[in-house]
């Protein structure tokens, strides 16, 4: 197994599976003046759907303001509701996609004054009723199109669990062409390109290259997703386009610090990968510094750091912080798949090997 395989860390991609909203929707705002001219706070206003039913309420805020959204297309009564009693309403059409102010004036309201015809109040028109149909329809549309989405998406999800990567990939596809502004279903299908790519060597490039594609649309849509940045700089590193998998990784450390430790540990196995020995020691030190308790980097930077050891009247010399690291190793997975590798290159230092370090059971306790 080369030593980039057992240096890679692929962090897993959070894929929460978050369908936005399928259809438009409205929203009603508007402010109340009292008898006296003034902002009304506190005060009920009613909103009531008139083609079909549905009710809603929400009351003024301290500015007589009130706002609500999330609405269907439709024709709607608005009602001002002063201690139990209706003050005005009015009657008007919801937007798609747009917010529509109702406001009130109750002492022009009292005095039966009205500026302006509502058109909105009238019976609705052939036009307004056609309008109406055809949101409906789009509305169904859409929901229709949210099943297949979810029928996709899931069959992919299913189809990968059993590494069938043949049909995750189909499912994931036809996901991202009924969809295409779905992250999750370009980092899936990314990922299922990967475990292909492993599984079947004989297409090995062609699917790495539409794994490098779909991250970069996963990326496109949610650039603020550390994992996302990670596993295409791996990717870009199976290609040996070194340069690219340092950027990215280095963004994914920015983009997430709590997990920097890991993609620097990256980084590092990238450098190894290139020869770039100096690169590497930088790297795993500072996945160090970034989490004083990841083994594998103390390991690692351990081994970065005996390529620069020297040989002495028989006796092997490593620059300063070589037997630390390895010790540290022992010390947090003192039965680790690098623990033999470790207590070796100690014995070559000439160093005894501490056999009592603490568990980490002991150290959970210190919390």
């Amino acid at each position: 197994m080369s030593l980039l395989r057992k240096m890679l860390f692929i962090l897993p991609a959070s894929l929460v599976f978050a369908v936005t909203g399928w259809a438009q929707t409205a929203a009603f705002e508007g402010t109340v003046k009292g008898a006296d001219g003034k902002p009304q706070a506190g005060v009920q206003v009613k909103i009531e759907r008139q083609d079909v039913k549905g009710n809603y309420n929400v009351k003024t805020d301290k500015k007589g303001h009130y706002f609500y959204g999330g609405l269907p297309y439709g024709r709607f009564k608005i009602s001002v509701v002063v201690d139990g009693a209706e003050k005005d309403n009015k009657m008007t059409l919801s937007k798609l996609g747009d917010t529509t102010d109702v406001s009130f004036d109750l002492a022009q309201a009292a005095s039966g004054k009205v500026p302006e015809a509502d058109e909105s109040g009238r019976a609705l028109t052939a036009a307004q009723k056609a309008e109406i149909e055809k949101a409906n329809k789009e509305q169904q549309t859409a929901m229709a199109k949210n099943k297949a989405l979810n029928e996709a998406f899931n069959t992919g999800k299913t189809a990968a669990a059993a590494n069938q990567w043949d049909a995750a990939i189909e499912g994931f596809s036809k996901a991202g062409e009924l969809d295409a502004n779905q992250h999750v279903v370009w980092g899936n299908l990314a990922d299922s390109y990967v475990s292909r790519a492993k599984a079947a060597p004989a297409t090995r490039d062609a699917d790495l290259t539409k794994a490098v594609e779909a991250y970069q649309k996963a990326i496109a849509i949610k650039a603020d997703d550390s994992a996302y940045h990670n596993n295409y700089a791996l990717v870009l590193a199976q290609q040996k386009k070194f340069d690219e998998a340092q950027t990215m990784l280095t963004k994914a450390a920015q983009i997430d610090p709590a997990n920097a430790g890991k993609f620097y540990f990256n980084l590092g196995a990238v450098y190894v990968n290139t020869g770039n020995g100096d690169g590497a020691t930088t790297a795993f030190k500072k996945a160090i510094e970034l989490d004083a308790n990841y083994a594998e980097a103390y390991y690692q930077y351990g081994l970065s750091m005996m390529g620069k050891a020297t040989i002495e009247n028989g006796k092997t010399v490593a620059p300063a912080g070589t037997l630390e690291a390895f010790q540290k190793y022992l010390e947090l997975a003192p039965s680790g798949p690098n623990a033999a590798t470790s207590k070796a290159m100690l014995d070559s230092m000439g160093q005894s090997v501490q056999t009592n370090f603490s568990q980490p059971a002991q150290q959970k306790k210190k919390q």
